[in-house]
């Protein structure tokens, strides 16, 4: 089973919201070829909290639109136990997405879709660090999303 634990701290998300999420991270995990049981959480923040988590935990006193805390380690499985993979946290700023979708021309579900597939990618291990990281991790990202029938248009 594929658990997506939401929290809203906006009091403004829609039940729209969990459920796209919900459907486009089900379809990435498939994508990516998850086959166990696996868990994570999305909370959506405003401008002020995603700015404070910015500053505590990346050191970046600045607005950003979302925020991945994966919380896998390199531990081996202990067996016997039937536990999920716990994935970790995305922390998406609701404000940004609107203003990105604006900005980019494009529906705030394709920004909204966009910005949680993006933090779900990093907590699979993807980054962009480096131009090829980038190229690889954006390439998936838009992969994924032109599968799932999220485009830009």
């Amino acid at each position: 089973m594929f658990t997506i634990d939401f929290t809203d701290h906006t009091n403004e998300v829609k039940d729209e919201w969990y459920d796209q999420i919900d459907k486009l991270l089900t379809f990435a995990k498939s994508e990516e070829q998850i086959e166990e049981d696996a868990e994570l959480s999305v909370t959506f923040v405003d401008k002020d909290e995603i700015q404070q988590i910015n500053r505590d935990y990346r050191d970046k006193d600045k607005v950003t639109d979302v925020i991945s805390f994966a919380l896998e380690e390199d531990e081996p499985e202990i067996e016997g136990l039937d536990m999920p993979r716990v994935l970790g946290d995305i922390v998406i700023c609701a404000d940004v997405a609107k203003e990105q979708a604006e900005q980019y021309g494009h529906s705030f579900e394709r920004e909204l879709g966009f910005l949680a597939l993006h933090g779900f990618l990093h907590l699979l291990g993807y980054d962009h660090m480096t131009e090829e990281d980038e190229k690889e991790m954006f390439g998936r990202q838009k992969t994924i999303l032109d599968n799932y029938g999220l485009t830009r248009e």
